[in-house]
């Protein structure tokens, strides 16, 4: 058969990659390069993510691609610290003891949040769903626990959108988060770069001789009898990984409208750290941006010979106007960065970023065969209540099995 495959993110990569022994597989991506929202910078002599990534203990699904891509002795485990920026202050909340002493929650709002905390996994998702988180925390933790602890978290996750947010993602997320230990939670990274991945995973696909079209939006999917064309080219089988919307605009079917928003993340470089050591400080103040990510403080310097920073916001619609500007700008006056100090800065902005996981999202989530199409990503069952890298590897994988099964059950 010949498959055509919509996105090269990790999704459709590890879709193309399943697949491309026994078909052929013409993988269409509009950027320049693959990897989507794990596609990396190659500045100086070293390479560094778009967007900041990690993984997690968890992630059984990763380890296993990477053992089978000769990488997994690459993968590190590092303390990741948090912290909040509250009244023009850094506090590091990486630790119980840094969490007592965070002057912004009461003693009883402290012993609530451990209560949450220790309840997470054994949260009911499905009860959660139709639930929104700020409800949920107000109800349960009170508004201050809310207010100081949970809104800076879903803000720098889901912008102005964070009300719609419901409760299964934020148990979620505590539940695969709780991972600590006494200096802070435990994440992985790859020695190199999860660009070093995304490699692998294109080398895969063309040895196995598999087709990936750069820079070639798909923009016209038709359908005719049981074969498809994308952008004029016959296929048997389609997987589309791109937001549901964007391949409905192509010509695709009409799916439930699955609520996505945009990401826009300023990296930048310079000699010194601004935040105390904290790799992941989220804004309570009023900020162009969420959270404060410092990559240095959780992958040495040494690799870089610079520190790097991310700025990480995200958007729905269109792109604010000259927000690379305004980030920037805010980021040196109130860490006291005088501009020159910052040696590049790169910003990446992808519309379609990811799901909003507001109530009743669950309801809205495709199964992988769709009106004759096969449908994965970030959208997927497996990328739900907290898209992962987990999440997007499984689904490539999970989709091209159930393709595979159809073919044979034909």
């Amino acid at each position: 058969m010949q498959i055509g495959i919509i996105g090269g993110g990790l999704t459709g990569l590890v879709a193309a990659h399943a697949l491309a022994r026994d078909h052929k597989v013409i993988l269409f991506e509009k950027m320049p390069y693959p990897g989507g929202c794990l596609s990396s910078y190659h500045i100086n002599d070293y390479w560094i993510e778009r967007y900041y990534h990690h993984c997690f203990s968890s992630d059984v699904s990763l380890f296993s691609l990477l053992e089978e891509m000769g990488l997994f002795e690459a993968l590190e485990w590092r303390n990741g610290t948090t912290g909040s920026f509250a009244r023009d202050t850094i506090y590091p909340l990486s630790t119980p003891l840094q969490i007592l002493r965070y002057p912004e929650l009461s003693i009883q709002d402290k012993a609530r949040l451990g209560w949450l905390t220790l309840t997470a996994k054994n949260a009911s998702l499905a009860d959660l769903d139709d639930i929104p988180a700020d409800q949920y925390i107000i109800e349960n933790l009170g508004l201050n626990v809310y207010t100081s602890f949970f809104e800076p978290l879903l803000k720098s996750k889901f912008g102005d959108r964070r009300k719609e947010v419901s409760a299964a993602w934020l148990m979620s997320r505590i539940a695969i988060r709780s991972n600590r230990g006494v200096e802070g939670e435990r994440l992985g990274y790859l020695r190199n770069g999860f660009h070093t991945l995304i490699d692998a995973l294109v080398t895969s696909v063309t040895q196995k001789g598999g087709e990936i079209r750069l820079q070639e939006p798909v923009s016209s999917v038709a359908r005719n009898n049981n074969r498809w064309t994308l952008n004029g080219i016959p296929c048997d089988a389609v997987i589309s990984t791109i937001a549901p919307l964007e391949l409905e605009r192509s010509g695709g079917p009409a799916l439930p409208p699955i609520p996505y928003q945009g990401a826009a993340c300023l990296t930048l470089a310079m000699k010194r750290q601004v935040t105390n050591g904290i790799y992941w400080l989220n804004m309570k103040d009023p900020a162009p941006y969420g959270a404060v990510v410092t990559h240095t403080n959780f992958i040495p310097f040494e690799r870089y010979g610079e520190h790097l920073v991310y700025l990480a916001s995200y958007f729905s619609g269109t792109l604010p106007p000259r927000l690379d500007e305004r980030m920037l700008s805010d980021f040196c006056s109130r860490f006291s960065v005088q501009p020159e100090e910052i040696s590049w800065h790169r910003m990446a902005v992808d519309p379609f970023a990811g799901p909003v996981y507001t109530t009743g999202y669950r309801s809205l989530i495709p199964r992988y065969e769709t009106s004759g199409l096969y449908l994965a990503g970030m959208f997927s069952q497996t990328n739900y209540p907290e898209r992962s890298m987990e999440g997007s590897i499984r689904a490539g994988f999970e989709v091209a099995e159930c393709l595979k099964k159809r073919e044979q059950h034909e």
